[in-house]
């Protein structure tokens, strides 16, 4: 069985690391999901707080927290997932969340990705919905 690869997971500033954050989630969300360049791009990552992940200095993933608490926009490239790098995005922002004195966080998780966030203690609030055309669950977790 071949090792899991180190993932490090370390904070990101938007207007230092912008150009590494936009190319994964380009990829992700543009370009494999169709996601319409509008609605990615929706003027909140300068206010966001952000996290990338890599393997050996290889930008693989991101995910930011808003300042009410939500988390979102979080993207694995293909080839890495299944692998940590979703789990490990995911921690570090809740943990940037209990820094900032969060009590809560929330997101809206596309539907498949459900099953990982309920594995991680996030809980399911009400019925599903549309966003940019993909099924989505409305999710929440206390810290």
């Amino acid at each position: 069985m071949k090792p899991r690869p180190k993932i490090v997971v370390r904070p990101a500033d938007w207007s230092v690391d912008r150009k590494i954050l936009q190319a994964l989630r380009e990829e992700v969300f543009i370009r494999e999901q169709f996601v319409p360049a509008d609605m990615e791009w929706d003027g909140c990552d300068p206010q966001s707080r952000h996290v990338v992940a890599s393997v050996d200095g290889i930008p693989i993933g991101t995910g930011r927290l808003l300042p009410d608490g939500h988390i979102g926009r979080m993207a694995v490239l293909r080839e890495w997932r299944g692998q940590g790098a979703g789990s490990a995005l995911l921690t570090g922002l809740m943990e940037i969340a209990r820094a900032l004195g969060m009590r809560r966080v929330l997101l809206n998780a596309q539907v498949q990705a459900v099953p990982f966030y309920l594995r991680h203690g996030f809980q399911a609030q009400g019925e599903e919905f549309l966003d940019a055309g993909i099924a989505h669950q409305r999710m929440w977790r206390d810290l």
